[in-house]
């Protein structure tokens, strides 16, 4: 038996059946892991407190109000020319791709540190949605 003559005995709409409990499937996987866990994005976070707080500048600009804020815009806070003009609004997407590479997102920033495991990145996003209101 080869595979076109299985697909061929697969009935057109058990097929599509199938292909519609796969797609399903991965969408619940992939919005529970973009929804995160913010009890563990605050364990987490705890390293990015070499450089960050979530109401005082630092070493990096404070975290309150981040989701939603207009990147470069904190007052105090001395950012890169880059960063500055970016026009990025500080979105869950945006901030995803923030973390998984700063400088590919905004060459010339200042920030280095990478999250590169998603499920780090949410959680940590998550955090910052709950707590930098």
């Amino acid at each position: 038996m080869t595979i076109r003559s299985i697909a061929g005995v697969l009935a057109p709409r058990h097929a599509k059946i199938a292909a519609m409990a796969a797609i399903a499937i991965l969408l619940a996987v992939n919005s529970a892991r973009a929804a995160g866990d913010p009890a563990r994005g605050a364990t987490l976070y705890q390293g990015c407190g070499d450089c960050h707080s979530i109401d005082k500048n630092d070493v990096g600009p404070m975290h309150k109000g981040v989701v939603g804020r207009l990147a470069g815009t904190v007052a105090g806070y001395n950012y890169s020319p880059a960063l500055k003009d970016s026009k990025i609004v500080w979105t869950e997407a945006n901030l995803d791709k923030w973390l998984t590479g700063p400088d590919a997102m905004v060459p010339g920033t200042k920030m280095f540190y990478e999250v590169q495991d998603p499920k780090d990145r949410a959680d940590i996003i998550a955090f910052l949605k709950e707590k930098a209101k």
